[in-house]
């Protein structure tokens, strides 16, 4: 279409999740709970982490990182999508609507890359034990957590770049209740048949490759660790399913919603919310119920704080 012949969208309308005044009530109360734990936890595993020296090693920086990602994936539209239970029309800006899109694949896409990593830390200790500290030290630790975020940003902006220079006219509904760049690329007023090929590919080749990486690193070690009945191996074997619920929290609802990436199915929805709120809470429950030494660090922590609050308890 002519550029001349057209009037920019300047904002979108969000349906949100229910049309029902009773339903966004209760999501209201839900998803604002839900919220406050999603920080509250993964800034406890970060606190935690941080505060005690013997969790400063490669998978506990790692972890800690991975909170810290949960919480932003978590931070990206759920606040928005709180807000909106209260308003209607559920209205977000032209550039709000971006900055979502954005967002949603730098913490994403830096997720999978840091799942990927995590599964490489696992593979080394648990296949190479003995050349572990030579292989995953402090240095390589940061840079695959830095890769993660670069990976993560290049990624987004590839993404943003098959939709800024789009040209929007209207209709400007978006079915969810953020930002889906599946639904907002269908609203361009021109053919975008290349534009959805080009982001799906994109998106594509960043899913399944993580996916096929974390696959064989956790084949293998599954593999190391069958063959093995040691205590160590004890241990590794309930590391490593925390790491494989992680996984498959993760990337189940991702598989899902790009099966059908352009169809209006009310499923993806329910997937979104999966993925955007009840995976972020999930993942610092998992690793504490599972993993003894964030537990024990976490006693220590509370213990400490204790003492500080009431010293008197402690020099009776």
């Amino acid at each position: 279409m002519d550029q001349q012949n057209y009037s920019r969208v300047t904002e979108f309308v969000l349906l949100g999740l229910s049309n029902s005044s009773e339903l966004q009530c209760f999501f209201l109360v839900c998803f604002s709970l839900l919220y406050i734990g999603i920080v509250l936890g993964n800034f406890l595993i970060v606190l935690t982490v941080i505060s005690e020296p013997a969790l400063h090693t490669p998978m506990y920086i790692m972890l800690s990182n991975l909170s810290v990602l949960d919480v932003l994936l978590a931070t990206y539209a759920t606040p928005k999508m709180i807000h909106d239970f209260l308003h209607e029309p559920k209205i977000i800006s032209f550039e709000g609507c971006m900055a979502q899109i954005f967002l949603l694949h730098v913490f994403a896409g830096g997720e999978m890359v840091l799942l990927v990593a995590m599964a490489y830390d696992r593979y080394v200790a648990i296949c190479k034990p003995l050349h572990y500290a030579a292989i995953m030290n402090l240095c390589k630790c940061t840079g695959l957590v830095i890769a993660s975020w670069i990976i993560g940003v290049l990624h987004s902006l590839s993404q943003l770049a098959f939709t800024l220079n789009l040209p929007f006219c209207g209709p400007n509904i978006v079915d969810s209740y953020y930002c889906d760049l599946t639904l907002v690329i269908k609203l361009a007023c021109t053919d975008t048949y290349i534009p959805e090929v080009l982001m799906l590919l994109d998106s594509g080749l960043m899913g399944v490759t993580s996916f096929l990486l974390l696959l064989i690193s956790y084949t293998v070690i599954l593999l190391t660790v069958r063959r093995h009945s040691s205590a160590g191996m004890a241990k590794a074997r309930s590391t490593l399913t925390a790491h494989i619920t992680v996984v498959t929290l993760f990337f189940g609802p991702c598989i899902f919603i790009y099966i059908w990436p352009f169809g209006n199915n009310p499923v993806d929805k329910v997937f979104s919310v999966f993925s955007s709120v009840f995976t972020p809470i999930l993942n610092p429950i998992i690793y504490t119920l599972r993993n003894k030494e964030v537990k024990f660090a976490m006693y220590k922590l509370k213990t400490r704080y204790i003492s500080s609050r009431h010293p008197f308890l402690f020099h009776a």
